[in-house]
C-alpha cells in the first residue's frame, strides 16, 4: 500500500460495506518518492503507529470521523492509553482502491470512479502549510502577498504564515503533481473538494494546538481521506514525523532530517532523481525510477542510531509520555545537529 507500512485484511471491503484490517508499520523509510530505501530505522514503525493513533484519538474526540479503530494490544484493538509497550499495528476500517488506468503520464480518473462507486479512497493528498521553509516549492509557485505576507520578496529564512495554506496533490501518480481546485474536484469524484479543504483545516488546527501544548511547532502536513456512503473520513495516518513536519527549538523533527542529510551526502543521487523525473515527463514515461541512473547508498550506523533516537524521543514528547526507552528530546536533537 505504501513503502513504509503493510496491511492485513480481516474482512475485505465491498462496494457497499467497509472492511476491517490492520496497518503494520515497518522500520522502512522513503524519501524523494524513491520507495523503500536501503536501510531501516529501528523503532520508526512503532513511533509512527503511536503518533498516528494519538492523532486519530484527538480528531475523534473533536468529532472528526476517521477509519481508526485502535492499536493492537492483547490480541485486539485498544485505545492508546491502555498500552504499556509501543505497538506496531493499528486497526482500521478498509475501503476500496480501484485501479487507476494510465497511458504514460495520462491518468484515467473517470475509469477509477466508475469502478469506485460510493466506497473508495479519495486519490488526493490534502496538504496544509503553516510555515514556509527555505527551499519550499510554495516559494516558486506563489508570491508572499498571495499567501497573506506583507512583503514583496520571500525572506532568506523560514517564515510563519498568517493563515494556513491548503493545497491538493495527486496520490497514485508516479510523481506527486500539484493540482488546481478544479482538477482536485474532478479527481475527488463524489467527495466535495470544499468539504475536504474544511476537514484539512480542522485537522491542521487540532494537530497544531496539540503540538504547541507539548512544546513542538507544527510546520506542515497532509491528510488522505476515504469516501463512504456520502461521508468523508480521515484515512491512512496523520500527525506523524513522516506525514507532518514538526520542529523543536528551530531544529527539524521529521523525515525532513533524512531528506536534508541525503541532499548533503548523496547529491549525485538527488541530481539523478530530479533528472529522471524530468526525463519521464519529456518521454511520457510513468515510472521515472526505471530510467534513474543512480541508486541511493546505505546510511552510516551512527546516522541510523541518531534518527532512531529522534523518532522515539519525538514520539515520547508528542504523546507527553515516556512510552519509548529514548534519550531526552534535547539530547536527540543535539546529536542530529552534530551530524
Amino acid at each position: 500500500m505504501t513503502s513504509v507500512k503493510d496491511f492485513r485484511v480481516d474482512k475485505a471491503a465491498t462496494p457497499d460495506r467497509l472492511g476491517r484490517g490492520w496497518f503494520v508499520f515497518t522500520d522502512d523509510y522513503s524519501v524523494f518518492d524513491w520507495g523503500t530505501m536501503p536501510d531501516q530505522i529501528p523503532e520508526k514503525g512503532e513511533s509512527l503507529c503511536v503518533m498516528g493513533a494519538a492523532t486519530f484519538e484527538l480528531l475523534e474526540a473533536d468529532g472528526i470521523e476517521t477509519h481508526y479503530r485502535g492499536v493492537l494490544d492483547k490480541g485486539g484493538p485498544s485505545s492508546l492509553d491502555t498500552v504499556t509497550r509501543p505497538p506496531r499495528e493499528m486497526a482500521i476500517d478498509l475501503t476500496r482502491v480501484p485501479e487507476l488506468p494510465h497511458e504514460g503520464q495520462q491518468y484515467d480518473y473517470d475509469a477509477f470512479h466508475a469502478a469506485a462507486g460510493e466506497n473508495y479512497l479519495i486519490p488526493l493528498e490534502i496538504v496544509f502549510r503553516n510555515r514556509v521553509p527555505v527551499g519550499s516549492s510554495l516559494r516558486s509557485r506563489t508570491t508572499p502577498e498571495e499567501v497573506g505576507l506583507d512583503q514583496e520578496q520571500w525572506p532568506d529564512e523560514s517564515v510563519d504564515l498568517p493563515e494556513p495554506v491548503i493545497e491538493f496533490t495527486t496520490k497514485y501518480e508516479e510523481s506527486d503533481r500539484q493540482l488546481s481546485q478544479e482538477e482536485a474536484d474532478h479527481i475527488a469524484g463524489q467527495a466535495d473538494v470544499d468539504d475536504l479543504e474544511s476537514i484539512a483545516q480542522d485537522v491542521n488546527e487540532i494537530i497544531t494546538q496539540h503540538a504547541s501544548e507539548v512544546g513542538l511547532h507544527h510546520e506542515d502536513g497532509k491528510i488522505e481521506c476515504l469516501y463512504y456512503d456520502g461521508e468523508i473520513r480521515v484515512a491512512d495516518v496523520a500527525g506523524t514525523f513522516d506525514e507532518n513536519r514538526f520542529s523543536y527549538e528551530e531544529q527539524q523533527l521529521s523525515k525532513e532530517v533524512l531528506r536534508q542529510y541525503h541532499k548533503r551526502t548523496q547529491s549525485d543521487w538527488i541530481d539523478a532523481v530530479n533528472q529522471a523525473k524530468q526525463d519521464a515527463i519529456d518521454r511520457d514515461i510513468a515510472d521515472w525510477r526505471t530510467i534513474c541512473s543512480v541508486e541511493p547508498q546505505p546510511l552510516e550506523q551512527d546516522v541510523i542510531d541518531a534518527v532512531s533516537d529522534l523518532y522515539t524521543a519525538g514520539a515520547n514528547r508528542y504523546l507527553d509520555r515516556e512510552l519509548f526507552d529514548a534519550p531526552p528530546l534535547s539530547a536527540a536533537i543535539e546529536t542530529i545537529e552534530e551530524l
